[in-house]
């Protein structure tokens, strides 16, 4: 008795399948009109391979079932071409739009959210019914030879589903914003002909699994460990590993040599030790203070810096992470200057052998301004570095604000990066093959076309902005979404348990291998301890000098008269203005003792001197190449040049044969961004002069943050 009672008020009892067939009905139109547990369950259902062995999703059924009715009322399946019946003309035309409406905001209907709080838009242009289409049309057959879906002709159902499938998927994809056609069309090529679905092996798959077990093992075991101390966890945003592994391993394959890493603290101890292949024990040792003297300025571990090499496919990868301190985004010039130091030094113009990664969080990305002042540099010639990838680590919260009413004035956190036309990837945290994936595409675009890229890992902050905090005093309603939510690591393991990849148990043995491996203090991930790259950096020759020690700078009278004569010698055919002309020929009287040196002409000396004896001089500000108050012309302009790009001499770049290089750039309106580049070029090149030139006394001011974080707490 107790059994039918049951049978007859179960949600699968045979009197409810109509009513459990309309909220699937209505979960594949639109997965955030249906109870929360609802969605949990037909969530499940979707990681069950299909029929024909694929991991292709369902796809809403009503309208396949209505169009079929309709079609066997309208006759025969019809093919649009080219025909005189205006309806039909107006169709194919409308069946364009839909692609296109697709390509520029199917990001709006992407599955992004874990946390599975976002509302799904209203947006009529994704809608075949404001084209005009019924359910009777959706049988009908379009040319698409405009699309990248392998076939030239789609019925209306199949291409709605491909375009849903390839842009409201686990990736959301934006760059129909690019002004460059041949970029726009390699987007929706890789986009469409794999309808943004990673093909991946199980072996793969496991290996997915086993970083995000890294990663929330990591995170759990201090947590256990080191109760209450500070680590700012990445438990939320685990797939940011995931994005982490794949970059470096994808990125030596394509023929990288050394990846420059920048990022703040917020998951900073899990890179240290599942990237770079920090020992865990040297970690566990700075939270007992048992290196409390290696930091004499008393820095936190969370800000610290770090170096190795690992093996990836295409050989050893060099991986740096550069030290940070509290400000979040302030590190990302210091990053790229690094980068353009050692690109430099390898003679590489492209970027082809060193990435820079910047991390951000979503809050700083948005609201920091050396973000976009660092953009700006990002195509200039003398601060490209070959194009950026920048990963956002997006837990949709900052500290404690969440609203988006307060958080932003972009829908975006990410619209910063629209400045100059770098695509934008968001991808669910949710999901790691998709992370993956959006991953390696970025790194394939950036190999192509040297142009900065971003992937935003939308997933969530378990925990407060520290370890300390209590973030539901502020976010009730999102903490209790995040209280139910099982993590991402027991998310993807129970998917690969329902594919038949793994069992429960082995996801079990999964995390127990790696708690051992965290009680050893060992690492999963050996690095490589015995490679040594000539391009290294080499800081050695100058530890433990102090800059007051005596040096001989002078120069014999001849040496001095010689350069004096190289600087101010003309080619012939170069027209100079008449007051450029009178300043060169005063400085060959100097030269020749003549009359007394300016300052313009003893700059020149002392750059020419050291050019000339191998040292490198890079000079750079704003309107550096002639000086504010025309005092320094080191770059000639010929008066009877055709071309804006061409008829320029400088005459400190032709001293000697084979010296050194001489660069002078006048930057972008920028004091914070450009000293921050110039200091971290000064890092990675210790032989090179590096000098940055405020174009007035009080414009420093703008670069204050650089000298506070970086110059003056870098002499402590």
């Amino acid at each position: 008795m107790l059994m039918q009672k049951f049978k007859a008020n179960s949600y699968l009892f045979g009197g409810n399948a109509p009513y459990v067939e309309e909220m699937y009905e209505s979960y594949l139109s639109n997965p955030g009109s249906v109870p929360d547990h609802w969605r949990e369950y037909f969530d499940a259902l979707q990681h069950v391979p299909a029929l024909d062995g694929s991991n292709a999703r369902d796809v809403p059924h009503a309208p396949v079932v209505s169009a079929f009715a309709e079609r066997a009322k309208s006759g025969p399946i019809r093919t649009l071409q080219a025909v005189a019946d205006g309806e039909l003309a107006r169709k194919r035309v409308a069946a364009q739009q839909l692609i296109a409406a697709y390509r520029n905001v199917g990001v709006r209907w992407a599955d992004l959210d874990p946390l599975k709080r976002t509302e799904r838009p209203n947006i009529p242009d994704l809608e075949p019914s404001f084209y005009g289409f019924t359910d009777a049309d959706l049988e009908t057959v379009f040319n698409v030879s405009n699309t990248f879906f392998d076939r030239e002709n789609l019925s209306l159902r199949e291409l709605l589903n491909n375009l849903h499938e390839t842009y409201c998927g686990s990736i959301g994809a934006e760059f129909m914003y690019l002004s460059d056609q041949d970029q726009k069309r390699w987007w929706q090529q890789r986009l469409e002909s794999t309808r943004t679905r990673p093909d991946v092996d199980a072996e793969a798959k496991k290996h997915l699994l086993e970083r995000l077990t890294a990663a929330e093992g990591l995170e759990r075991y201090l947590a256990t460990k080191y109760v209450g101390q500070k680590r700012f966890s990445l438990e939320g945003g685990e797939g940011f590993i995931v994005s982490m592994d794949t970059l470096v391993q994808r990125a030596g394959r394509l023929g990288v040599q050394e990846v420059v890493i920048g990022m703040a603290h917020r998951g900073r101890l899990n890179v240290l030790v599942n990237t770079l292949g920090k020992r865990p024990q040297d970690l566990f040792d700075e939270f007992e203070g048992k290196h409390a003297n290696d930091l004499p300025s008393g820095d936190v571990k969370y800000h610290q810096g770090f170096s190795s090499d690992v093996s990836t496919p295409g050989g050893a990868v060099h991986l740096s992470l550069a030290f940070n301190p509290s400000h979040l985004e302030i590190v990302n010039p210091v990053i790229e200057g690094s980068t353009r130091a050692r690109l430099d030094r390898r003679g590489d113009a492209l970027g082809e052998t060193v990435l820079p990664v910047l991390v951000h969080g979503d809050a700083s990305f948005a609201g920091q301004g050396v973000v976009m002042e660092t953009l700006a540099l990002a195509q200039t010639r003398g601060y490209t570095t070959g194009g950026t990838v920048h990963i956002v680590i997006n837990n949709q919260i900052g500290f404690t604000t969440s609203d988006p009413r307060d958080a932003r004035s972009t829908l975006y956190c990410t619209d910063v990066a629209k400045m100059i036309e770098a695509p934008i990837l968001h991808v669910n945290g949710d999901d790691p093959e998709s992370v993956a994936f959006a991953t390696s595409l970025a790194l394939d675009y950036r190999k192509q076309f040297h142009h900065d890229v971003v992937v935003d890992i939308v997933c969530f902050r378990k925990l407060g902005h520290n370890e300390q905090d209590t973030p539901a005093v502020t976010q009730p309603l999102m903490y209790k979404k995040i209280a139910a939510h099982p993590g991402s690591r027991k998310v993807y393991a129970d998917r690969l348990v329902s594919q038949g990849v793994i069992t429960a148990a082995d996801a079990e043995q999964m995390m127990h291998a790696f708690r051992a491996e965290m009680e050893a203090g060992v690492s999963l991930e050996p690095v490589l301890t015995n490679y040594k790259s000539k391009y290294a950096v080499d800081w050695t020759p100058y530890l433990n000098r102090r800059w007051t020690d005596n040096a001989d700078t002078a120069l014999p009278m001849t040496e001095l008269k010689r350069l004096a004569e190289r600087i101010t010698t003309i080619p012939p055919d170069f027209k100079l203005h008449p007051l450029v002309e009178k300043v060169i020929a005063d400085r060959a009287r100097m030269g020749r003792g003549e009359m007394p040196l300016d300052w313009g002409m003893g700059e020149h000396m002392a750059f020419a001197s050291l050019v000339a004896n191998g040292f490198p001089v890079r000079l750079s500000g704003e309107d550096s190449g002639r000086g504010t108050f025309s005092h320094r012309h080191s770059v000639l302009h010929d008066q009877s040049r055709e071309k804006w790009d061409v008829g320029t001499y400088i005459p400190l770049q032709n001293v000697v044969e084979g010296q050194a290089p001489f660069v002078v750039i006048d930057s972008i309106l920028s004091e914070e961004a450009v000293l921050g580049f110039e200091y971290g070029y000064s890092t990675a090149d210790p032989r090179t002069l590096v000098i940055w030139e405020a174009q007035f006394g009080d414009f420093a001011n703008g670069a204050q943050v650089v000298i506070d974080q970086f110059i003056s707490a870098g002499e402590v």
